[in-house]
């Protein structure tokens, strides 16, 4: 069950973050849920980059958790 919500939240973060990273590309100025970070352009720039990396190891991970035990074809 818990390699099932860890895949879920990854793929929510894997979402979000790709989602940012996508319009902060397109549109310099949109900061999106991340704005808070001081830095400007560059830093959330690696900032959406690292959380959409995170994301996709988590989902990675946990998938391949819950297939080991059996839950996952």
């Amino acid at each position: 069950m818990k390699y099932d919500i860890l895949q879920t939240l990854g793929a929510v973060l894997m979402c979000f973050s790709a989602q940012g990273l996508i319009r902060l590309l397109i549109d310099h100025d949109y900061t999106g849920f991340m704005g808070w970070l001081p830095g400007g352009f560059a830093a959330l720039l690696i900032a959406y980059a690292v959380a959409l990396t995170a994301g996709v190891l988590l989902t990675g991970w946990s998938h391949t958790r819950a297939k080991a035990l059996g839950r996952r074809n």
